[in-house]
């Protein structure tokens, strides 16, 4: 087998585990609710707006319009809880407060 083959077949695999869903049980749990789009915004507002804008525009922090469109629910969960894009802190709400807020993101447009 070629260096070349190798390459691209680490690259693929590397690829895959980046899109393959993890079976994270915080993540499935924030997933088996509807989520509120009211009580998301006001998860928003007091967590969020600061550095995104109050509609999600971007501020501080980059817009959050259309995320929805290029991140998975379950990268927006790992992103708002994982802290790993400096400055945004580690935010842990509750799975039902996580829902809320997702799909309040997910109707940002």
């Amino acid at each position: 087998m070629s260096l070349l083959t190798v390459i691209i077949i680490l690259i693929l695999i590397i690829i895959a585990w980046w899109l393959i869903p993890t079976k994270d049980p915080y993540v499935q749990e924030v997933l088996s609710f509807q989520g509120n789009i009211e009580r998301g915004n006001a998860i928003f507002q007091v967590n969020c707006a600061g550095c995104h804008g109050i509609n999600g525009n971007g501020n501080v922090g980059p817009s959050l319009v259309d995320v929805s469109k290029h991140k998975s629910d379950g990268q927006i969960i790992h992103q708002v809880t994982g802290g790993k894009t400096p400055p945004m802190p580690k935010f842990q709400p509750s799975s039902e407060d996580m829902a809320d807020l997702l799909i309040y993101l997910r109707q940002l447009s």
